[in-house]
């Protein structure tokens, strides 16, 4: 079967509402369509189901999906129901179904109705599920988290080990395998083991621009702190991890005393409960699953908003895959991880009992974590730098995505405290761990230091000019630039490196970075970030729509995303559809989806519109929220030469209100404008108090609201620029 790139948009925007593909999507799914065996690397949230799923629908037969995860297979399934009329489209064969179940998808496989079987490795290699297949047109196999068939994988599964025998044994068909996972032995595991090395090589870039990653010190106040952070997100989906079931439990108590809808998940809980609060996060009933790293592989829900690391992951990979659960709908995601090097030491303390060869692996990845919640550069660059990917921390895709960048730490020398810490270490002939060499630093005796008569040392005491607190930043910092290390075998003694002893004979510059201090006003940035995104969406009709999409989901008994993203929630309070012709247009949507679920909401659209008098955009189908740059660019220029607005206006042949709207939408994509020069000539400085004090008190920046409260004593155009001054000044 011949399938051209036109054709492939085509079934894109017929089947799933989509106008364009993302990354390499296009050429993935080409190369399968064509028969060839496929090798696909993409991060969490890259769209990687697509480039099974989109083949899937448009070649003949059954397409089979290997997947280690019940739950995911459920999403997947009912995603793909949604966009068909076909119950019979997709399904799951897997040890959770009777017999009658089995015998239904069975006999939907041998009508040519069902396109995609999702099935897990276990029901794969049942001999009677082999010659069934055997017997069945199958389109091709895709193996879904294909790095569980590596023992250098982070979630190896043995039953992967086996899947290349039994597809040869139901016959010979394309093959392709996915996975999340970034390291060069693991993509080569992949291939050798799937007997596939020569398959077409697909591999994305791991940058996920729309994440802001941010670490704060992990501090007593820590639980405030989220909470805090939470009630910025009020309505939100968020994940938070923590590393042992107590702490989750704990955490889950003090989020439900204080108002926050969530649920605690772990292996301890049965299974049932785990499945009951993985639905209800799922279906918005709750808000927050607070979890042990076994939730979020089997959760394909494309609206997290936050995922929070109460206490740090083991290893970045693990960072990296948890973080990589928010924002998969393209909005804005904020990861926030906690960080105290008690944790650090915790970890270490477990790792002491292990073979020595499995100790060294794990400090390895312990001081890779180490090093990125100390790094006082580009966040994303380090992460894009430890998976071998270069970052322009510039110009680069999401580079200001970060706390580095948009706060910069400060750094102060140090190279006399270094010379003065690793000589310490020296003197007293690398027996001591961290502990013993700050004490020994600050002058504070104890019963080892009294046994080893440091106390009665010239060095005892040489750094009391600083505290403790400051001691254990610098040794960790020194660690991490490679001056001291810790011995393996006796756990946690620091020794000198080469590079530390050739400093002590040859001293250099050495920049220590200084901790942020975080406050309340740190939360401020919370909501700058999670609206900077924004576009000007209509937030009243935002609500009714996700209300309806909340009742339509329960009505079938599927989460809420399956109906609509929110993407497409906010593309149709932009552009007002009324029927399902118009609807179809709308991102994400397509015909499918339109005919399906849409009815309800169009209906819903047409009365708001009616209500509220909109008027509607005349061409649905070209409507962009997006300012066209050159424009952009000119009008951010002008202003800042002082301008008068009338003439920038007259310009570029646009009405004031024109401009006016123009300059809106640039302030609330996250830009900043400064226009006081005008504002300043229309409204003197008591005035311009009023109405900013009117805005930073209001529910919401909706102008009519503020022409009522005035009452006339301002127009609209003013009321405008005063919202323009204030969201720039604010917000952005």
């Amino acid at each position: 079967m011949k399938v051209t790139k036109i054709n492939l948009r085509e079934y894109l925007k017929k089947y799933f509402g989509f106008s364009k593909f993302k990354g390499l999507q296009e050429d993935a799914i080409e190369s399968l369509i064509e028969g060839n065996n496929t090798f696909v690397v993409m991060p969490t949230g890259g769209g990687k189901s697509l480039i099974y799923q989109l083949p899937a629908l448009i070649l003949d037969g059954t397409a089979i999906v290997v997947s280690p995860l019940i739950a995911l297979m459920k999403n997947q399934v009912d995603a793909i129901r949604g966009i068909s009329s076909d119950y019979g489209i997709a399904h799951v064969l897997n040890s959770s179904l009777n017999k009658g179940e089995v015998a239904r998808v069975k006999s939907d496989i041998e009508n040519g109705i069902t396109k995609l079987l999702y099935v897990a490795p276990e029901s794969l290699t049942k001999e009677e599920n082999i010659e069934f297949l055997k017997k069945q047109k199958i389109s091709f196999f895709a193996i879904d988290e294909a790095h569980c068939i590596s023992e250098w994988g982070h979630d190896f599964r043995p039953e992967y080990r086996n899947l290349r025998n039994i597809i040869h044994k139901i016959g010979n068909f394309p093959i392709v395998g996915l996975t999340a996972t970034a390291t060069q032995k693991v993509q080569e595991d992949i291939l050798k083991n799937l007997g596939i090395s020569d398959a077409k090589t697909f591999k994305a870039s791991f940058n996920r621009p729309n994440l802001f990653y941010e670490v704060r010190p992990k501090t007593s106040e820590v639980e405030k702190d989220i909470i805090r952070f939470i009630n910025n997100y009020k309505g939100e989906s968020g994940i938070i991890y923590c590393l042992s079931r107590k702490k989750v439990e704990e955490i889950a108590q003090i989020l439900q005393v204080n108002g926050i809808k969530a649920v605690p998940y772990h292996a301890g809980l049965d299974a049932k409960t785990r499945a009951r609060h993985q639905d209800m996060f799922l279906m918005e009933d709750i808000d927050v699953v607070v979890a042990t790293i076994a939730f979020g592989m089997g959760i394909d829900k494309p609206d997290v908003r936050f995922v929070i690391h109460h206490d740090i992951p083991k290893s970045l990979e693990s960072y990296y895959q948890e973080t990589g659960r928010a924002g998969r709908d393209g909005g804005v995601g904020y990861c926030l991880a906690y960080y105290s090097y008690k944790d650090i030491e915790k970890l270490e303390k477990f790792l002491s009992g292990k073979p020595v060869a499995e100790q060294e692996i794990g400090n390895a990845l312990l001081q890779e974590v180490v090093a990125y919640a100390e790094t006082s550069m580009s966040r994303r660059k380090f992460l894009l730098h430890y998976f071998g990917e270069e970052f322009d921390e510039v110009n680069g895709e999401g580079a200001d995505m970060d706390d580095n960048v948009r706060n910069p730490k400060k750094r102060t020398e140090a190279m006399d405290e270094v010379k003065m810490l690793l000589e310490v270490v020296k003197n007293t002939k690398e027996e001591y761990r961290s502990k013993e060499i700050i004490n020994t630093l600050i002058g504070k005796e104890n019963a080892l230091l009294i046994s080893h008569k440091t106390h009665q040392q010239k060095i005892f005491g040489v750094g009391k000019n600083k505290d403790e607190k400051h001691w254990m930043a610098l040794i960790r910092q020194v660690i991490v630039a490679g001056l001291l290390k810790k011995e393996i075998e006796q756990y946690g003694v620091l020794k000198l490196s080469e590079k530390g002893k050739q400093f002590i004979k040859e001293p250099h510059s050495f920049l220590m970075t200084e901790d942020h201090v975080y406050s309340e006003e740190n939360d401020a940035n919370i909501v700058s970030i999670q609206k900077g995104a924004g576009s000007t969406v209509d937030e009243e009709l935002m609500g009714l729509l996700k209300d309806l999409r909340k009742s339509v989901a329960k009505k079938l008994g599927v989460p809420p995303f399956v109906v609509f993203q929110d993407p497409s929630l906010e593309d149709m309070t932009l552009k007002y559809p009324v029927d399902l012709k118009e609807l179809a247009n709308v991102h994400g949507v397509g015909d499918g989806k339109a005919k399906k679920f849409g009815k309800e909401f169009v209906n819903l659209i047409a009365n708001y519109v009616k209500e509220h008098d909109i008027v509607r955009p005349d061409d649905l189908i070209v409507k962009s929220t997006g300012v066209n740059s050159g424009l952009k660019l000119y009008i951010i220029q002008n202003t800042d030469k002082k301008l008068p607005l009338a003439d920038i206006a007259h310009s570029k042949g646009l009405e004031m209100p024109e401009l006016v709207k123009v300059m809106e939408q640039i302030i609330y994509s996250g830009t900043k404008i400064n226009i006081d020069y005008c504002i300043d000539e229309l409204l003197d400085e008591d005035q311009q108090e009023e109405i900013l004090e009117y805005f930073m008190e209001a529910d919401s920046d909706k102008i009519q609201l503020a022409l009522d409260e005035f009452d006339g004593d301002y127009d609209d155009e003013e009321l405008r620029l005063m919202r323009i001054k204030f969201i720039s000044e604010v917000a952005n």
